[in-house]
């Protein structure tokens, strides 16, 4: 899933990094089976699948029991449209690469994975011209919010397929700079060449993103706040999943969200947008999303995002729903096994969002705002092969007494 790269891997990257390579590895092993789900789809590069296993090809069940009528089937779509996935693995590979600083990871297989993951993005954004315009829309997906499917132009894919697509281009050109015949090489293998990247720069500039300007407001999807609204106090009293409340097709068309889809999209790339944007999102999205009851992975985003909007005292309630995903069993499944992503989700809530970790063109830093009752936040990571420790106290008037030393 990309649980793995979105959810989990971050934590590996930053503590134990050659266990994140691994992990990187096994995509570039399964690329055969990326490859060919792409090509099965009729697009070109590599998709990756939303479920896979030993050899990369998609291994998502098609039709799975009903949750309340084992009788009925219920067809199962994110084999088939979740596709953001692919442009997830390469977030994951930049992370990766700009923490550790592995020039030979990237050079002997991240570029080739990102290069191949631009190549389907591009095949797989359809030109439309719409008021005399052209511009590239991506049809029929579901986003990470999984309780609407069949969408179109969800924001977190079409950001995020346009940032692959520019970051293709980037890697591409330090290849050349770094080993040109590394760059040869792949530009032959993937067939590569100045139209490639000219229709990519295309894509880049004329992508569909749902965006306003004037408020800082992202439409989830193309469409999203047409949908029925839900009366408030149905989020408060709710005692189960508002899916299984509203069904499948009614959660569908209610303006309901499983988990974080456009503030995902904002804490993946938080230093791009003003306060505006994040409060402005913050508050449309937060407050129709199905907190206790959709996905274990949600809170973990929004106690981040609080932060980010100022609101420790709120991603502390955020939090510790994350934590106790395990610690409380509040679903009653934790005999499964752990919530990995989950868990590797509540330490980036604290590390990047109660202590602000971030990374800048001048080295690491740190923002903290941790809430009014936590005294001490400490912590180890590593930058470049080198072990830096955080730790951050609070005193009772709110001052932070912060020491960030490498070791």
């Amino acid at each position: 899933f990309w649980d793995t790269e979105i959810f989990m891997l971050p934590y590996l990257i930053y503590t134990y990094p050659q266990t994140a390579r691994n992990m990187l590895l096994y995509r570039y092993h399964c690329l055969p089976g990326a490859r060919r789900k792409a090509q099965g789809n009729g697009y070109d590069g590599a998709q990756f699948p939303w479920e896979s296993a030993e050899t990369g090809d998609e291994v998502t069940q098609t039709w799975v029991p009903h949750f309340a009528d084992s009788r009925r089937l219920v067809r199962i779509w994110t084999g088939d449209i979740q596709i953001h996935i692919t442009a997830d693995v390469a977030y994951a590979i930049m992370q990766y690469w700009r923490q550790t600083g592995d020039d030979a990871f990237l050079r002997d297989y991240g570029v080739e994975m990102i290069l191949d993951g631009a190549r389907f993005w591009a095949s797989r954004a359809e030109l439309e011209e719409v008021d005399g315009r052209r511009r590239y829309a991506i049809r029929d997906v579901i986003g990470p919010d999984e309780y609407h499917e069949h969408v179109d132009n969800n924001s977190f894919t079409n950001f995020m397929s346009r940032w692959h697509l520019a970051t293709a281009l980037e890697v591409y050109n330090w290849l050349r700079e770094n080993s040109p015949a590394a760059a040869a090489d792949l530009a032959d293998r993937l067939h590569l060449s100045a139209d490639t990247f000219h229709h990519w720069q295309d894509v880049i500039e004329n992508m569909s993103l749902f965006y306003n300007p004037d408020t800082g407001l992202f439409d989830q999807f193309e469409g999203f706040f047409t949908r029925e609204r839900v009366d408030p106090e149905v989020f408060r009293t709710a005692d189960r999943s508002l899916q299984v409340l509203f069904g499948i097709e009614g959660a569908n068309e209610r303006q309901v969200l499983k988990q974080a889809d456009v503030i995902m999209l904002l804490c993946l790339f938080r230093d791009e947008f003003d306060q505006r944007t994040w409060r402005t999102n913050w508050d449309a999205y937060m407050p129709i999303t199905d907190h206790r009851f959709g996905s274990s992975l949600g809170p973990r985003y929004h106690a981040w995002a609080a932060c980010e909007v100022g609101l420790s005292e709120e991603a502390y309630g955020h939090f510790m729903l994350a934590a106790r995903a395990d610690l409380r069993n509040p679903r009653g499944n934790a005999a499964d096994g752990i919530h990995a992503a989950s868990t590797g989700g509540v330490w980036q809530a604290a590390v990047f969002g109660f202590a602000g970790l971030r990374h800048t063109d001048d080295g690491p830093m740190l923002r903290p705002r941790l809430p009014r009752h936590w005294r001490r936040l400490a912590f180890t990571y590593h930058y470049r092969g080198q072990p830096w420790q955080v730790d951050i106290r609070q005193t009772e008037g709110g001052e932070y007494r912060v020491t960030h030393t490498s070791q």
